[in-house]
């Protein structure tokens, strides 16, 4: 798969952050609430919402808007994308001749 120096870059970007990392191995096990990954990881929704933002701009996470039977709110919970992380040589040859 070739990518642009801008998805290279995005990607690199995304998990460069040891709380994105953190992230991403939560997410590994299920999906989640946002607000439980902010109870998990002592942090508040807002640093966690900015977080997964990235991640998901970089195609690491989706999420998705649902109502809970028991609860009228929208919540958003989040889950990990398939996903395999490689830079070639020739990506980088590519890209800067």
């Amino acid at each position: 798969m070739t990518r642009t120096l801008q998805e290279i870059t995005t990607i690199g970007e995304a998990i460069s952050h040891p709380v994105r990392l953190k992230l991403l191995y939560l997410l590994s096990e299920r999906e989640r609430y946002i607000y439980e990954l902010a109870k998990d990881l002592n942090l508040s929704r807002q640093v966690i919402q900015l977080h997964l933002k990235r991640l998901e701009k970089a195609g690491f996470v989706e999420s998705d808007l649902r109502l809970e039977d028991d609860d009228m709110r929208a919540k958003k919970f989040f889950r990990l994308k398939q996903f395999d992380v490689a830079l070639e040589v020739e990506d980088l040859c590519r890209i800067f001749k």
